[in-house]
């Protein structure tokens, strides 16, 4: 029962801040300004997450993932679906890494 009253609990815990924003950012009207800087925060975060791994792929030979990046820029700048540029750029960085 304890161990019960403890997952629930911490689902709460977890599950409120997601969900609290929702309904107090929905009466709050900020500035256009605030707006644009906002909608630009999930880029600079994938940005974040992407890079360093680009970088990192083969040790030793950084180039192998920034090729694989640079095509998946590539495909994903020409509308490419999601699974090819992902597909495409891991096939690109294994193709590399074989020579």
């Amino acid at each position: 029962m304890t161990l019960t009253l403890i997952i629930i609990a911490m689902a709460i815990v977890t599950y409120l801040p997601r969900v609290l924003p929702v309904f107090i950012l929905e009466h709050l009207h900020f500035p256009a300004w605030v707006n644009k800087w906002l909608k630009a925060i999930p880029y600079a975060a994938l940005g974040a997450l992407i890079v360093p791994g680009i970088f990192t792929v083969e040790p030793g030979a950084p180039f192998v993932g920034v090729i694989g990046g640079l095509a998946a820029a590539v495909i994903a700048y020409f509308k490419g679906h999601i699974m090819i540029v992902i597909v495409a750029s891991i096939v690109i960085a294994f193709i590399i890494q074989q020579f």
